[in-house]
């Protein structure tokens, strides 16, 4: 079983923010799997499905961000996910829009819904995949983060999440070093599937 937990704030306000790509990755790959988020456990909403042979668990913690390790930790538990079957996906200001990165460990990176993670398992060693939002041109950080997604992002968003889709699926079926050594390295520009 595999546990991929997107990070992001509930409510309407927020949905469309660039602070809640994990949630806006998630919804996306829950549509391809034909995983209706119908089930509220640990303070998130979870969608399941199957990958080849393996079963899934897509999880939306309802905490905030900030607080996210709250849910993550009952759901690691609960289902008893040793930590590299688990993935994280959420937001990176230190990345341009349309590129990903994903790790089999490391620090928060000053990500607070990654220290909340970290601080309630007490692990450092779970895989992540970071998605890139870019830097504000002017204005604040957090103004930014839970800003919308520009006009012109809006192309590369949607190409996006299929490629977050694609790198999470291959983290599924082959694991975090698959993943990395494929997804890593590509930037996404609009004119690119």
């Amino acid at each position: 079983m595999k546990l991929v937990i997107g990070l992001g704030n509930p409510g309407r306000q927020y949905a469309h923010t660039r602070h809640n790509i994990g949630f806006l990755c998630l919804n996306h790959l829950a549509k391809r799997l034909h995983a209706p988020f119908s089930q509220r456990q640990a303070k998130a909403r979870l969608a399941r499905g199957r990958v080849a042979d393996e079963e899934v668990i897509l999880a939306k913690p309802q905490t905030f961000v900030n607080r996210s390790g709250d849910s993550v930790a009952q759901l690691v538990r609960l289902y008893q996910i040793p930590l590299a079957d688990l993935l994280i996906i959420y937001d990176d200001m230190d990345l341009p829009l349309g590129r990903i990165r994903l790790r089999a460990r490391g620090s928060a990176g000053g990500h607070n819904g990654v220290k909340s993670i970290i601080a309630a398992l007490d692990s450092q060693s779970f895989p992540r995949l970071r998605v890139g939002i870019g830097h504000p041109e002017a204005g604040e950080a957090a103004d930014h983060v839970l800003g919308g997604f520009l006009p012109e992002e809006k192309a590369v968003l949607s190409a996006l999440l299929d490629h977050v889709s694609e790198a999470v699926l291959c983290f599924i079926r082959e694991g975090i070093v698959a993943a990395m050594n494929r997804y890593n390295a590509r930037e996404l520009k609009p004119d690119q599937p």
